[in-house]
This record gives C-alpha cells, sequence and structure tokens, in this order.
C-alpha cells in the first residue's frame, strides 16, 4: 500500500511538473529558422545557453557525449552521475536538467525527427535503437575501453562536417551518425530486450498508425484495436512521450504531408485526396494549424531552399 501511494504521488507530480516545463525548438538553440541539426562542442553550447540548466524539454533527438566533467544529469526525474565517455541519448518530451560540478566539456548533438526521414528508407529505424526507446535508464551509455576513442573520433568529423559548406553536408553527418548508433548498439545487444509493457504498447500503437493513419484519425478507434480504452491510451502516451495520442496521429498524417509536398509532382488537392481529406480546404487548415504556413507556402519554402 505505502508503495502505490508513493507511485500515485510521483504521478502528480510529474502531471505538475508537464504543465510548467518549458519546450526548447532546435531553432531557438541553433539561431536558424529551418535548422534541422546542430552539432557544437559541449562547453560553446553551454556557455551560449546559460539558462538551460533548469527543467525543460525538447521538440528534438539530443544528445551528449561528456569527455570531461562531473555532476549530475536528470532525465524524467531519474538523477544519473556525470562521467567522461558516457553519453545521453534523449528522445523529444523527455524532461531534463544538469547539475555540474567544475570544467565540462564534450559535444553536443540536436537533430530534428525530420533530419533521417529523407535519407532512410524505414521511417521507424532510430526506434531500432535501444537508447532512443525514451526511457531514461537505456538512454544513458557509459562506453567500453575500446569504444572511447573511436567515438570521440567520429563526434570529431561531425564538428568538422558541421563546418564545412557543401551540398553533401547533412548526408555526410547522417552517416556518422549512423555508424555511432551501430558502434553503441553493438556494444550493447544483449541489453537490448525490452520486458515493459507500456513500451510495448506504445510500439503497437505506432505501428497501428502507421497502417491506418489515412483512414484512423481518432485515439477511440486505436483504443478499440489494442483493447484499452482511449484514457488509458492517452495516459500512456503522455507519460512515454510527452505528446497526447491525438498528436502522436497528427504527426503522422503531416509527416505524410510534408512527403509529397516536397515531392512536387501532386497537387494540393491530389494530396488531400491520398490522405483521405474531406476537401482541399480542410486539408490546407489542417496543416496550417500543425505548422503555421499553408502547404504552397511549405512548398515554395522547399523550393527555395533546394534552388539555393
Amino acid at each position: 500500500m505505502e508503495y502505490h501511494n508513493i507511485i500515485v504521488v510521483k504521478r502528480i507530480f510529474v502531471l505538475y511538473m508537464r504543465h510548467s516545463i518549458p519546450i526548447l525548438e532546435i531553432c531557438t538553440l541553433s539561431g536558424i529558422r529551418n535548422s534541422d541539426i546542430v552539432v557544437e562542442r559541449f562547453a560553446s553550447y553551454l556557455k551560449r545557453h546559460k539558462n538551460i540548466h533548469s527543467p525543460h524539454r525538447h521538440n528534438f533527438y539530443h544528445m551528449v557525449f561528456f569527455t570531461k566533467g562531473a555532476g549530475f544529469h536528470s532525465i524524467d526525474f531519474n538523477k544519473f552521475s556525470v562521467e567522461p565517455y558516457q553519453i545521453y541519448f534523449m528522445v523529444p518530451g523527455q524532461v531534463h536538467s544538469w547539475d555540474f560540478e567544475g570544467e565540462v566539456d564534450g559535444y553536443v548533438v540536436n537533430f530534428t525527427a525530420e533530419f533521417f526521414q529523407s535519407f532512410l528508407l524505414r521511417t521507424d529505424y532510430l526506434e531500432s535503437f535501444s537508447f532512443f526507446n525514451g526511457i531514461a535508464e537505456d538512454g544513458v551509455i557509459n562506453l567500453n575501453e575500446s569504444l572511447k576513442e573511436p567515438v570521440q573520433d567520429l563526434f570529431e568529423d561531425l564538428i568538422a562536417e558541421s563546418d564545412a559548406e557543401n551540398s553533401l553536408q547533412n548526408d555526410i553527418m547522417k552517416v556518422i551518425l549512423l555508424r555511432l548508433f551501430l558502434m553503441i548498439k553493438q556494444q550493447n545487444l544483449k541489453k537490448e530486450i525490452f520486458h515493459q509493457p507500456n513500451y510495448t504498447l506504445l510500439r503497437n500503437f505506432q505501428k497501428l498508425i502507421e497502417k491506418h493513419y489515412t483512414e484512423l484519425r481518432l485515439p477511440k478507434e486505436y483504443a478499440d484495436l489494442l483493447f484499452v480504452t482511449p484514457n488509458h491510451l492517452n495516459s500512456l502516451c503522455k507519460a512515454v512521450t510527452g505528446m497526447q495520442a491525438g498528436e502522436l496521429i497528427r504527426n503522422r498524417i503531416l509527416l505524410e504531408a510534408k512527403r509529397l509536398l516536397v515531392s512536387q509532382d501532386m497537387s494540393i488537392t491530389e494530396i488531400s485526396n491520398e490522405l483521405n481529406f474531406n476537401d482541399n480546404s480542410y486539408f490546407t487548415k489542417f496543416f496550417k494549424k500543425q505548422i503555421g504556413i499553408t502547404p504552397e507556402e511549405f512548398r515554395r519554402n522547399i523550393a527555395e531552399r533546394t534552388n539555393n
């Protein structure tokens, strides 16, 4: 009974904190409106962003590799001791804060969920890595001795490439990151077995979204397929991702809309029909509500960026 009361109190505390914790956007930290990736040495990153030690969330993937430093890093209210040659992986929506001691350095990499999606055939590829499953304990990796130098070399390659100016810059950084992820996955192969029912349910929900997002739009429809209540599904999504079930569904529809808009091969009306909207006007309103610009403006911006 005492254990149950502790869990209830913790959940209330977490729900309260979610309403008061700011969400940082990648463009805010990079200073570039359309930035999809930021790579920087951690000491200079901290110097530029002195106000991000307190609890906050990101709307992007976040990696920190420490080469020097001590203190604590809190992720989703789990406290971890900072050590050299330690990597933190975080997914969008997780809450974290820092409390460092002495001089701290290393590397930081921020990238959007869309960064790899035009590069990889499998849009869910990142989810195959256990350190990107949204569970705080799985996202903290202490490197084996044999990996310390190779991993640091890859971060140096990312720094060098981020300073370069060429048309292949982003693709090269994607390849470097994928190599980094695979090296760390190889170290942790024995740990990559999930026993958490909540994670399994969330992954099943995400798979159903991938299969039915053009015809099923309501959380209740997915809850019925999963044999859970809509409230349970919403609570699970909020607890694990920081987003409600409906937002996850809308995000998948929006992703497909962006893909179709980028292709330039379909009219707005054709894309609206493809995504099963009642009419072009409703699709435009949906798109603008989600990202702040119309589909036409989005397509035009992409075309301008491609031509420059």
